[in-house]
């Protein structure tokens, strides 16, 4: 039996989970709330980036990648942001819907699933 490994486990989640090859990532928010939809969708990008290496990923790796926008009016810049940091070539499948988050001030959370290099 392959053992599951968990980085940054808390009390409620663990924030990734690795198991038969795959990352799986727990839905990633903006620690720094006052930006607008353009620098919380950075800073979630960010930690994307740095939990994948951590995991032994990357962003060319991701399998599949859910958007949740808390206003569908802030996709257009959303999108500006992903696409300047997607991998050319490398665009995972994708969904993005609007919803109401766990807390008012999050724009934008983005859940991810990536394989291991």
């Amino acid at each position: 039996m392959m053992d599951i490994a968990r980085l940054h486990v808390g009390k409620t989640l663990s924030e990734t989970a690795i198991y038969n090859g795959t990352v799986y990532l727990a839905g990633q928010v903006a620690e720094n709330t006052t930006n607008n939809i353009d620098g919380q969708t950075r800073e979630v990008l960010g930690r994307i980036d740095r939990l994948l290496a951590e995991a032994g990923s990357d962003k060319t790796r991701i399998l599949m990648c859910q958007i949740f926008l808390a206003d569908i009016k802030d996709f257009v810049t959303m999108n500006t942001v992903w696409n300047e940091w997607v991998a050319a070539g490398q665009t995972p499948p994708r969904a993005t819907v609007e919803t109401k988050l766990a807390k008012p001030e999050w724009l934008v959370e983005m859940v991810v699933t990536a394989a291991l290099k």
